[in-house]
């Protein structure tokens, strides 16, 4: 499963690209789908809606690490927000146009995730702990011969700990948490009865 270039990522014509313009993308994957049908939108896909199914999916070594990950998360304080998120949260950055368009109220839960907003091929999800203050973007785009998944993180600075952080998980999320989900949501895709 691909890591997409920042140009690729950049030339979707996504409302995130003005709307986390500040925010520094930390990387972006795409998966290819077959074609359905057409006219199939991400809301009606929806393969991120529960990250303890889309998790609970996953092959038993990329089950572990998350495992692992919150394991330590509830040890060290790890999940707890800083003050002032709520001030911080990117959905603060939600025009009434933007609240009108999406089907979620921005600060819904999912999973350790909070919507920011969700489009009909669009979504925006957010995590603010004490390590990372980042969003996780995905996209469904159609293609000449299909569809084309997109997952983009952004990573906002939001202390020391981040750098280090997220130095520490990249080479799991690279080599094996991303290629086990988009894998995980190719098989969705072809699972599900979207007739």
């Amino acid at each position: 499963m691909p890591q997409i270039s920042a140009a690729e990522f950049y030339a979707l014509p996504l409302r995130v690209h003005s709307f986390l313009a500040d925010v520094p993308l930390h990387d972006a994957w795409a998966v290819d789908l077959t074609r359905l049908r057409k006219r199939v939108t991400l809301a009606e896909f929806n393969p991120l809606a529960s990250q303890e199914r889309t998790i609970g999916r996953l092959p038993a070594r990329e089950r572990a690490l998350f495992r692992l990950r919150f394991f330590l998360g509830r040890i060290f304080g790890l999940e707890a927000q800083p003050e002032g998120a709520g001030a911080a949260s990117f959905a603060a950055r939600l025009t009434p146009e933007d609240r009108a368009r999406s089907s979620v109220e921005a600060g819904t839960p999912e999973g350790p995730f909070r919507a920011v907003y969700r489009f009909e091929n669009e979504a925006l999800l957010e995590l603010h702990n004490r390590t990372v203050h980042a969003a996780a973007l995905s996209a469904l785009a159609e293609t000449a011969n299909g569809y084309r998944f997109y997952l983009a993180v952004y990573v906002a600075k939001g202390g020391w700990i981040t750098a280090t952080y997220m130095a520490l998980i990249d080479p799991f999320r690279r080599w094996m948490v991303y290629p086990a989900l988009l894998k995980n949501i190719r098989a969705n895709w072809l699972s599900r009865n979207l007739d």
